[in-house]
């Protein structure tokens, strides 16, 4: 029997060992094909062949294939349209007057209410008059003196001119006494100028009103004391009916903003809230300004506006809408409609074989909720208007359209469910891809579809308790609960 020299390592041990690890590598190897196969031979389950085959970053984000999409269509058709240039206007009053005192004195008494719309010349308030009776007492008792003096002086005067002809006295005589009835006349006229001003200064003591208008807050109280120099006054009066607003257009549009005024053609301008959801008046351009603004390249346009409401005030900003044009049975579609890509702008036309195709727009004006195109769309074609970020050329789709949102305030019944709270098999059944149905003015809702008639099959994926949910919410909120589901869904791998 060998025997191993001392310090000698056993190499007959040695090699046992690398003899099982062999064994035990080869063992992992083995496993590993095997799984590899079975994987790569195994027949799909019913739900992987439900689905086709797409190569991989495919078209994951369509649904899967040709999988029907439900969109929400709009017919395109033919209406009038306005070309709007909108702007931001300040409103101003036609005239603004502060009434002001023109004599001194205490303010004795106030005839108007704060907020009132009076009239030129109606009486607003009235200040102590009696220091300027006495003044005019004065002027007339002066005047009536001076008047009988002029009239002693008139009968003298014809006197010396009897006695000058018969030569009884001097000429001199004659001509002092006619200077002195001239001095006299003059003396009067004075007087009668006096008596007139004391007559004025006790006018002013009754404060009217210089310009028809509404009254704003007083600026003094009965018992004070006012001024002829006080800046403030007794009260502001703003001329708002008829008012003005002045706003600022591009001056690229001043060429045909002119030859519609020179033509004498009106020019209709809206004004709209702060929201841009109620239309506060309606009234027409009536001058622009005389140079055009070098720092911002506009031009200040005034429009009048008759305000028999009193809808508007005076500096109060409102959003204007100004007409310059009207378009006259062009074809529109809706806004959501148009779409944006490499190759333009584009919208999605629903056939009859429930397939989609592309039609290139050249877009045009723009009015509330519409927009005139130009392209191979005729009129009463159905446009997407939503769902369409799912869809391709020759996509299927499945015309749907969810319920209108309520006009109060939503009820807990209506509210969306959270994604997290669904399971057992409405989560079985929204791991499909749903697309989101929207709503459109011309598509009848789903939820209120005539008996027997084909429901979207989207539907048929859901529980009953989970339809009714679906289907009381809103587009946006149906858009973020498929949104929820299908992250989901992709986070849970296949």
């Amino acid at each position: 029997m060998l025997k191993c020299m001392p310090g000698q390592p056993n190499r007959f041990k040695q090699s046992g060992i690398s003899k099982t690890l062999l064994l035990l590598v080869l063992a992992v190897l083995v496993l590993a094909g095997a799984g590899t196969w079975y994987w790569t031979h195994r027949a799909p389950n019913a739900n992987e062949a439900e689905a086709p085959t797409t190569p991989a970053g495919g078209n994951r984000r369509f649904g899967g294939g040709n999988r029907v999409q439900p969109v929400s269509v709009s017919p395109a058709r033919r209406q009038d349209i306005r070309v709007i240039l909108t702007a931001i206007g300040n409103i101003t009053a036609l005239n603004t007057a502060t009434v002001r005192a023109h004599v001194d004195g205490d303010l004795k008494a106030i005839h108007f209410k704060e907020g009132q719309t009076v009239r030129a010349g109606a009486l607003l308030a009235e200040i102590d008059p009696r220091a300027y009776d006495i003044a005019l007492a004065q002027a007339q008792g002066q005047l009536t003196r001076d008047q009988a003096q002029l009239r002693n002086a008139q009968l003298d005067l014809a006197r010396y001119k009897d006695l000058l002809a018969q030569d009884s006295i001097a000429k001199q005589q004659v001509d002092a006494q006619d200077a002195l009835v001239r001095q006299l006349m003059g003396t009067v006229q004075t007087d009668q100028a006096q008596v007139d001003n004391a007559k004025l200064q006790l006018s002013y003591t009754k404060v009217t009103a210089p310009i028809s208008g509404r009254l704003g807050l007083k600026q003094l109280d009965l018992g004070n004391s006012v001024h002829a120099n006080d800046i403030t006054g007794l009260v502001s009066i703003t001329q708002t009916q008829p008012i003005t607003v002045v706003f600022a257009v591009p001056e690229a549009n001043l060429r045909q903003i002119n030859g519609k005024l020179k033509a004498n053609q009106a020019l209709l301008v809206e004004a709209w809230d702060r929201e841009q959801k109620v239309r506060l008046a309606i009234g027409k351009v009536s001058s622009t300004d005389n140079a055009i603004d070098l720092t911002t390249g506009t031009i200040k346009l005034k429009a009048l506006f008759p305000n028999l409401n009193n809808e508007l005030f005076p500096n109060q900003f409102v959003n204007i809408r100004l007409q310059v044009e009207a378009l006259n049975n062009v074809l529109v579609v809706p806004s959501s409609a148009i779409q944006r890509g490499p190759q333009g702008t584009f919208v999605y036309v629903a056939k009859e074989d429930s397939s989609v195709t592309i039609r290139k727009m050249r877009l045009g004006t723009t009015e509330g909720d519409w927009v005139s195109v130009q392209g191979e769309l005729a009129a009463g074609e159905r446009v997407v208007t939503d769902g369409a970020d799912r869809l391709r050329e020759g996509a299927k789709v499945e015309v749907i359209a969810a319920p209108t949102r309520p006009a109060g305030p939503a009820s807990a019944a209506s509210a969306p469910a959270a994604p997290e709270a669904i399971t057992g098999a409405a989560a079985k059944a929204l791991k499909s891809d749903v697309a989101k149905p929207v709503t459109t003015a011309s598509a009848p809702s789903s939820a209120t579809a005539p008996e027997g008639a084909e429901k979207p099959r989207w539907m048929d994926r859901l529980p009953p308790e989970m339809v009714e949910k679906v289907k009381a919410m809103s587009p946006d909120e149906r858009r973020a609960f498929f949104q929820k589901m299908r992250e989901r869904r992709q986070q849970e791998g296949p």
